[in-house]
């Protein structure tokens, strides 16, 4: 049976549509903030609920996602002006403000609920404090100051503490772990993401790198977070968390994002803040799984 043409272009037109929300969610980053909030419940879970897994992984996704939507909407006149983000949905009109902003506080709101009430207040509060301080605070401030990578890095942060604390209702020393060492691990991660995308982010106005330049000076600064990094990969250990495995791991993680940290302070060259960009996506992931295995 062949569908009419008005059908054929309803069906294109919700196609069209979701694809739009998928770029304005940015899908693939919502997925892996997700997924790393996953990896923090295992560590923290002592009996398992699969209830909870579902509650944590809608509600972390609704909550990332309107993070991500508040955040297009704010930058949309400068979105228009990068490369990289010229073809976003809404500098190209694809979806309307009134419209985005009403999904990003719907998102919000079951967010919040849903992990208030379906895991516990705590991961209700961080997730509201998470989407509060990546819209309302990091976003307006990286276009002022440079300090707004080290303020983005709180929420940034969130992910794997929110799945620790879901499981276990409470904030401990082993939640403040995980968070500190995400939290460090977003410094070379996101100035080597800066350093590729320089001129792009300076065209719009975002001050990213350390002392907003690709110089010498930011690249040793780059190098200094990489070796900050290196040198957490011990606590997770000291506190008891995890075994010597887990810290083996770590170092070797964080060792191989020296490495290019270095060439880039000699070189100044694109390709090593590519090498410490992919990198960091690796440790990102393998850091939990580590901790998770060795704590199974």
């Amino acid at each position: 049976m062949s569908i009419s043409k008005a059908e054929h272009i309803a069906v294109v037109g919700l196609a069209e549509k979701l694809k739009s929300y998928a770029a304005l969610f940015k899908l693939k980053i919502t997925l892996f903030v997700v997924i790393s909030a996953v990896f923090g419940y295992f560590i923290g879970i002592e009996h398992f609920s699969l209830v909870a897994l579902i509650w944590l992984t809608i509600g972390g996704f609704f909550i990332t996602a309107a993070s991500n939507a508040f955040n297009q909407i704010i930058e949309r006149n400068h979105d228009g002006l990068m490369e990289r983000t010229k073809n976003r949905p809404l500098p190209q009109n694809k979806l309307s403000v009134t419209e985005t902003l009403i999904t990003s506080f719907v998102l919000t709101i079951a967010g919040v609920l849903i992990l208030g009430l379906g895991l516990n207040p705590l991961s209700g509060v961080l997730g509201l404090l998470a989407v509060f301080m990546y819209a309302a605070v990091y976003t307006p401030l990286k276009r002022i100051s440079t300090f707004g990578v080290f303020v983005g890095a709180f929420p940034g942060a969130f992910p794997p503490m929110l799945g620790y604390v879901a499981a276990t209702g409470s904030f401990g020393l082993e939640a403040g772990i995980l968070f500190f060492i995400q939290f460090v691990w977003q410094f070379p991660h996101f100035w080597a993401i800066a350093w590729r995308l320089f001129n792009d982010y300076h065209q719009a106005g975002f001050k990213m790198l350390p002392y907003n330049a690709k110089n010498k000076t930011s690249a040793i600064i780059i190098l200094l977070s990489s070796i900050a990094l290196f040198a957490t990969s011990f606590l997770p250990e000291y506190v008891g968390l995890t075994g010597r495995t887990a810290t083996i791991g770590l170092f070797v993680l964080s060792f191989l994002m020296v490495i290019p940290s270095i060439r880039l302070v000699k070189t100044l060259n694109d390709k090593y803040a590519l090498h410490i960009m992919l990198l960091s996506y690796l440790y990102l992931i393998f850091s939990l799984f580590f901790i998770l295995i060795d704590k199974i």
